[in-house]
């Protein structure tokens, strides 16, 4: 039997000086997911900007066909060959959690124009494991719901490619609720959230920006 090894997924969870915001958006928008969606292997990227005050207010997701694209030639080549605009906006970011994780539950169908998310530490992981699965996709179906996935931490992949030794970021996991309605997909991920430890404090819901796929025009 062919096993097929899940879609995985880079997760930029990042914060920007007020001052050079407008650039930052700019620079997401007209070049920086242009570039990432044109690398093989990649099938769509998205953006997002939270809801509510927080320390890391912008997200990116970059979904890709497994984990395999981040070891591969043509997106070691794309960070060997950054622009100037790409490295003046790197060092601009602040607080910036790059994870890349196989996306091991995928839940439900389609996405949603609101996501919220949260991490579980390694240790909340373990214990939440056996569980998660059912939990995600018994919340699909829930009013509001539409999508529910968990992706789990590759620490090799995760380290800064900017940073000079840059020690391994944990072996965590981020736990995603999507959906149509903003109430229903906060509470959703709160309740979830403290089933598993982790405090209402610790859900940030954002709104999507906007998607652009491989095969967009």
């Amino acid at each position: 039997m062919t096993v097929i090894a899940p879609r995985a997924q880079l997760c930029i969870w990042t914060n920007i000086d007020p001052a050079f915001e407008a650039d930052f958006n700019r620079w997401y928008d007209r070049e920086h997911m242009q570039e990432r969606v044109a690398i093989p292997g990649f099938r769509f990227a998205r953006r997002f900007k939270a809801l509510h005050d927080c320390a890391r207010p912008y997200l990116a997701l970059y979904c890709t066909r497994d984990a395999a694209v981040f070891t591969s030639e043509p997106y070691a080549q794309a960070f060997q060959h950054q622009t100037e605009w790409s490295l003046r906006n790197f060092a601009r970011m602040q607080g910036t959690q790059r994870r890349v994780g196989t996306l091991d539950v995928e839940a439900g169908e389609g996405q949603g124009g609101v996501l919220a998310a949260f991490v579980l530490t390694p240790a909340a992981l373990a214990q939440a494991r056996p569980r998660l699965d059912t939990q995600l996709d018994e919340l699909t179906r829930g009013d509001g719901i539409v999508r529910a996935t968990l992706q789990v931490t590759v620490p090799a992949l995760s380290v800064s490619l900017t940073a000079k030794d840059a020690a391994l970021p944990p072996a965590d996991a981020v736990v995603l609720i999507e959906g149509t309605d903003p109430d229903a997909v906060r509470t959703a991920a709160e309740t979830l959230a403290a089933a598993h430890g982790v405090p209402a404090a610790g859900v940030t819901c954002f709104a999507m920006l906007w998607r652009l796929g491989a095969n967009d025009d």
